[in-house]
């Protein structure tokens, strides 16, 4: 096999592994991933916990004066399965448009249930905003992102207080979030995977972001496949963009009609950027983003 026969081959292959839903799909995205782009510092404590470990990724380019803008990852996987070294893909992406980039494992069901993960994702978020400048990041250009499950750790992290208040912070630091295809107004839960995570049918009281959209809020980027067969994007993307921005908080949506819930995420990764423009709207979402005006 000549070498471009090969380059087209191992392309062709990320895309239908991915666009299927193979388990290696993460794995052959991550196989045709340029690693030119960043620095990788793997494996690094955020917490005491085994699972309490993040990659970081630095971009290899000249730093902006103030520092790169810095987004915390959180992977979706209805709360039980996913690690960290299956979105290197994700890291590469956003360092390699300039964004100094953190992929957080967290505690999964059934070693814990709610709220236990949205404590160790606002411990990785915490490790951000306070290595920021360490890091090289900007303090204030500090974001957290998230998709499906990843998505409402990080609706909860931006929109109640609680969970970054423990680590002695608070979302006002946050320059803003983002959403991608998350669940944010999900009960009654009927995904038979995230049931006993919520305790199904006895739901804790204060555990969907919706109940949390107040005009204190970060800046918010919300996006879906259009088509989204997992998570419903009107009640959940397009319900919680309405309800944010009728208390005044600037809301960037999209739905994106080539996508599906896998492959939104899947878009980060060159081989299937066509499906969705998703990582260019993010880039653009983080540089129109002003500073936060408290933090740092």
């Amino acid at each position: 096999m000549t070498p471009n026969a090969s380059s087209l081959f191992t392309l062709l292959t990320a895309m239908l592994t991915f666009l299927l839903g193979g388990c290696s799909a993460t794995g052959v995205l991550n196989a045709v991933t340029p690693s030119a782009n960043y620095t990788l510092t793997a494996n690094v404590a955020y917490g005491d916990q085994p699972r309490h470990m993040l990659d970081i990724y630095t971009p290899t380019a000249t730093p902006p004066a103030e520092g790169w803008p810095v987004v915390m990852f959180i992977y979706g996987g209805s709360w039980n399965s996913g690690e960290l070294s299956q979105y290197q893909f994700v890291g590469e992406a956003m360092s390699a448009r300039g964004v100094l980039t953190l992929v957080a494992d967290y505690r999964l069901h059934p070693e814990v249930r709610y709220p236990d993960f949205l404590h160790d994702s606002a411990q990785a978020l915490a490790y951000g905003l306070d290595q920021a400048a360490r890091l090289g990041g900007n303090p204030k250009k500090v974001f957290v992102m998230g998709h499906s499950a990843g998505g409402y750790n990080a609706a909860m992290l931006a929109l109640d207080a609680r969970w970054l208040s423990a680590t002695g912070h608070r979302p006002k630091e946050l320059a803003g979030w983002m959403g991608l295809a998350g669940p944010y107004d999900f009960y009654p839960i009927t995904n038979p995977d995230a049931k006993p995570v919520f305790f199904h049918p006895n739901y804790p009281p204060d555990s969907q972001p919706i109940a949390f959209a107040q005009a204190n809020a970060p800046r918010s980027f919300l996006v879906a496949a259009s088509d989204d067969e997992l998570v419903n994007p009107q009640r959940n993307t397009v319900q919680l963009a309405q309800k944010l921005r009728a208390v005044g908080v600037p809301v960037t949506l999209k739905l994106y009609p080539r996508a599906s819930h896998t492959t939104l995420i899947g878009a980060f990764a060159w081989p299937l950027r066509w499906i969705a423009p998703v990582l260019d709207d993010v880039q653009a979402f983080i540089t129109a983003t002003p500073p936060a005006q408290s933090g740092g």
